[in-house]
């Protein structure tokens, strides 16, 4: 059930204002430890940058490269500026900022660790803006041992200490259908099953439904504990933090319980949609779940700096496509050489994909498939392991080294460096069918990277188009400065570590 309760038809007077109900109980507002999402970002990240100046700080003072003052922060802004933009390179690239990986001791301080050493060892070659520790041994290695361990043992504190019920804001779902299920799977509490989002801050403690068959009985690991008329008492039995209305047809609820939710607010308690809890938490658009509300895929037009963004992105684009053609140019005549070799064929794969606005383009590849490869089975998904792909192929796919010649894509207007991946017309048209908001896709460039690509495995199936479609609109709607590099870095890290397909 979507929407809880039947709403029986009255009168236009009787409907227009629905009957008020008395205040069913009173709540304090105090302060509370219980974090949000942004809210254990902000901290991990305020702390992280606090710890990474104040090692550089303490290690100047006690060389006595400068005098122990705070006027060091103005005198030489420029050593704890380049390092904090070091700091947020590294820190993306090992995805130090993943709610999940925070809550898990070993893995955030082994990913910490490792962007902090990082950190601190490239801070230490760089001449200009950085103070003069190379020339002590001792003074660079007190630098970079205070970093790495301070970041590593804040990261041990943080999985242990903020992980525990005390901090998690505790979760009562409105609405055990489809959209409440779905919730529920991302927010119930499991890590030892495997749960990406046990570490998210939220803890879910069960459903509200007025549906009778739904009463005491489970729904992906969770309760259903009453009906809208135990909703006081349910917030004040289990002190609840956050309503989440998981209901598909928001018209269709119940005057009772809308009355009710706008008491509840009233009192101090958060509300939120199952959409844009699910949007913050994954980093995905749940479009099965958004009906026919425009507003989960549509971001904000009304920016003074959007134009800016996009004039800069357009800038940034043909800059990187000119230096992506003399790379190209440089390692053409390798991949021909080893095309020769091992697989002999066309050096380059043309391709025909739907870009914005719909219209359909050339895309350009490196071949990374036997010649004449889908020759008796049509277009077909790539699959993992697939025997198309030829030794060189292979490692095109690994390094993404296949993808270069899309420069040239990038420096007609068709693509841009960061965007959702273009599709072939025969698979969208199949798409469009059959997944809602597919089109949306098509309001922006597509990319030669984008978030769906950092954040997911290739996609086969229409399962898998799905969810990337789910994160295609995440970033279509969230553009920024923030992402677009966020998604550059790990990009990097995915060549780097040789992750492709």
């Amino acid at each position: 059930m979507e929407a809880l309760g039947p709403f029986q038809p009255t009168s236009s007077a009787s409907t227009a204002r629905a009957p008020r109900i008395s205040k069913p109980f009173r709540r304090s507002v105090l302060p509370s430890l219980r974090l949000s999402v942004s809210e254990r970002r902000l901290l991990l990240a305020v702390v992280d940058v606090l710890l990474l100046n104040a090692a550089l700080f303490v290690v100047l003072s006690l060389r006595g490269t400068v005098a122990f003052s705070p006027s060091i922060l103005s005198e030489a802004p420029e050593y704890f500026i380049l390092l904090t933009v070091l700091w947020g390179i590294w820190a993306s690239f090992f995805d130090c900022y993943s709610l999940p990986r925070t809550a898990d001791a070993s893995q955030s301080a082994w990913a910490t660790g490792r962007a902090a050493l990082l950190t601190a060892l490239v801070y230490l070659v760089i001449p200009l803006y950085t103070p003069h520790l190379p020339a002590s041994r001792l003074s660079s290695l007190m630098f970079v041992s205070s970093v790495t361990i301070s970041l590593s043992a804040w990261r041990l504190l943080y999985a242990t200490v903020f992980s525990q019920p005390s901090f998690q804001r505790r979760v009562l779902v409105v609405g055990a259908g489809e959209s409440g299920a779905q919730l529920a799977s991302v927010l119930a509490s499991t890590p030892a099953h495997g749960n990406p989002y046990a570490g998210s801050g939220y803890r879910m403690i069960g459903f509200v439904d007025d549906d009778p068959a739904k009463a005491g009985r489970w729904v992906e690991g969770m309760p259903v504990l009453g009906d809208r008329h135990d909703l006081p008492a349910l917030i004040q039995q289990h002190e609840i933090d956050l309503l989440v209305v998981a209901i598909t047809h928001t018209p269709e609820i119940h005057p009772d319980l809308f009355q009710l939710l706008l008491d509840c607010r009233e009192q101090g308690i958060d509300l939120e949609s199952m959409t844009t809890l699910y949007e913050r938490m994954t980093g995905r658009i749940s479009v099965e779940h958004a009906g026919r509300d425009l507003r989960v895929v549509m971001p904000a037009t009304d920016s003074p700096v959007q134009h800016l963004f996009w004039f800069a992105k357009r800038g940034l684009d043909l800059v990187a496509a000119v230096f992506g053609l003399v790379a190209l140019g440089f390692v053409i005549p390798w991949i021909a050489l080893a095309n020769a070799i091992w697989s002999r064929g066309p050096l380059f794969y043309p391709q025909v994909r739907v870009g914005r606005g719909g219209r359909t383009f050339m895309l350009y590849k490196f071949r990374s498939m036997i010649p004449a490869a889908e020759e008796g089975c049509g277009a077909v998904w790539a699959c993992e392991n697939d025997n198309r792909i030829t030794p060189v192929g292979r490692f095109l796919r690994k390094t993404r080294l296949d993808e270069l010649p899309q420069v040239w894509n990038v420096l007609r207007g068709d693509m841009s460096l960061v965007g959702p991946r273009p599709e072939r017309p025969e698979f969208v048209e199949e798409l469009l069918k059959v997944v809602p908001f597919y089109q949306v896709r098509h309001a922006v460039r597509p990319g030669i990277t984008g978030w769906a690509q950092v954040r997911y495995r290739y996609g086969s199936s229409l399962e898998d188009a799905l969810v990337k479609l789910e994160y295609d609109l995440y970033y279509i709607k969230r553009q920024s400065v923030y992402l677009e590099l966020s998604v550059m870095v790990k990009t990097a890290a995915v060549i780097l570590g040789l992750k492709g397909r």
